[in-house]
C-alpha cells in the first residue's frame, strides 16, 4: 500500500512539475512577442555550445582578412542577413523584433567571445528552433568562403563606419516601392520629369 501512495505522490509531483515547466516556457501563450527569461537564455545558450561538434570549435579561418573581404562580406550580409540582423548587427529590425528567441546583438560579448569556428558552424548549420538558417551545404547562397567571410565581418561589426553602413544599405534586398522609388530618381537625374501622380507617399 505504501508503493502504490509513493508511486501516486511521484506521479502527481511529476505532473505539477511539468505544468510548471509548461508554464515558464509558454509565458505570454505562444507569442513571439515575448522575451526570454534570463534562464531560458542561459539554457539555450549553454544548449548552442554543447551542440557544437568540438573539432568544428576549434576550427581556424582559412580566409585572411583584406579590404576585399570585408567588402564581399559586407554586401553579402547586406543581402542575405540584415534583414533580421540590421546592418549594424544589433538585430533590432521588424523582423527580428518579431522573432522568438530574439537575434543576438552580434556586437556584443556573447558573440564575440565564440571562436570563428563557432562562428563559422553557426552560419552553416543554423540552429534548431530559431530564425537562423542553415546557410551552408549544397544551396545557392554560397560557398564555404562566405562563410568564413562572414566570419570576419562579424569580427569587425563593433568597428563599423557609418561610410560602410550606407555602403550595405545599397545592398539591402528592396521591395516593388523601394524599388519604384529608386527609378524614379534616377528618371530625375537623367532629366526626366515625373509624370503626374506617379510618386507614390514614402512610408516608414
Amino acid at each position: 500500500m505504501r508503493g502504490r501512495n509513493l508511486v501516486a505522490a511521484g506521479l502527481i509531483l511529476l505532473v505539477l512539475v511539468a505544468a510548471l515547466f509548461a508554464r515558464w516556457i509558454l509565458h505570454d501563450g505562444l507569442s513571439a512577442r515575448a522575451t526570454p527569461s534570463r534562464l531560458e537564455t542561459f539554457l539555450a545558450r549553454n544548449a548552442r555550445g554543447l551542440s557544437t561538434p568540438g573539432d568544428a570549435k576549434n576550427a581556424t579561418n582559412p580566409v585572411a582578412d583584406s579590404a576585399e573581404v570585408q567588402r564581399d562580406a559586407r554586401r553579402h550580409f547586406a543581402d542575405h542577413c540584415a534583414v533580421c540582423h540590421g546592418n549594424d548587427g544589433s538585430g533590432d529590425t521588424p523582423i527580428g523584433r518579431g522573432l522568438y528567441p530574439k537575434p543576438p546583438d552580434l556586437r556584443g560579448k556573447d558573440t564575440q567571445n565564440l571562436s570563428d569556428g563557432e562562428l563559422f558552424w553557426t552560419i552553416e548549420n543554423g540552429v534548431r528552433f530559431t530564425g537562423m538558417p542553415a546557410f551552408g551545404g549544397a544551396n545557392e547562397h554560397g560557398s564555404a568562403d562566405d562563410s568564413w567571410k562572414l566570419v570576419r565581418f562579424i569580427r569587425h561589426l563593433p568597428q563599423l563606419t557609418m561610410e560602410e553602413r550606407m555602403e550595405m544599405e545599397r545592398y539591402n534586398p528592396k521591395g516593388p516601392d523601394d524599388r519604384a522609388e529608386e527609378q524614379q530618381e534616377e528618371d530625375f537625374l537623367k532629366g526626366g520629369a515625373p509624370q503626374p501622380g506617379s510618386v507614390s507617399p514614402h512610408h516608414h
